[in-house]
């Protein structure tokens, strides 16, 4: 843990409304050597769906129910049933629902970052200098690797590419 002191407080600011400061590996590359093996395993292979790892259970249950009801929404949003059964967390539906109402996709990915980040930050808590901290921040950190691959300028091309292409068929007819 004495190793965690400088990590920790080393490692740049994590912001939802922010770009990556650092990338995944450099994360690891500094963990490294300042963490034990099986905990420097268990970060090289975390992903958002990863149920490992101390904060990590915690997060996953968070994290199922997001996704859940984010499908569910789709779902009914499609005029489609929905099948599985979950427990529906109300502020959950909220937030969900203010994203799915946002007025573009990329909006609708940052609202729901904050929202993302806000919890990691209250799973955290108080701790300062341990595992649910670098575990906190790599999940962060795989979240904003993750909205960086949304590029708003391929994005909007590509959406034009294919409203044209209805267009041309609706004009057809």
């Amino acid at each position: 843990m004495a190793s965690y002191y400088y990590l920790t407080s080393s490692l740049p600011e994590l912001r939802a409304d922010g770009d990556m400061p650092i990338s995944y590996g450099e994360f690891l590359s500094l963990c490294q050597s300042n963490v034990s093996e099986s905990t420097y395993e268990l970060l090289e292979n975390l992903t958002l769906d990863s149920k490992e790892g101390p904060l990590v259970d915690k997060w996953h249950e968070f994290y199922g129910m997001l996704k859940k009801e984010l499908s569910y929404q789709r779902s009914v949003n499609l005029g489609k049933s929905y099948s599985s059964a979950y427990d529906k967390d109300g502020f959950i539906a909220q937030v969900v629902q203010s994203a799915l109402s946002a007025k573009n996709p990329l909006e609708a990915e940052r609202l729901l970052l904050e929202y993302e980040f806000d919890n990691l930050d209250s799973l955290v808590g108080l701790h300062m200098f341990d595992d649910y901290v670098l575990f906190g921040y790599a999940i962060k950190l795989k979240l904003l690797e993750r909205l960086s691959c949304f590029e708003q300028e391929k994005g909007k091309a590509e959406f034009d590419s294919l409203f044209e292409g209805i267009q041309e068929r609706v004009y057809s007819l």
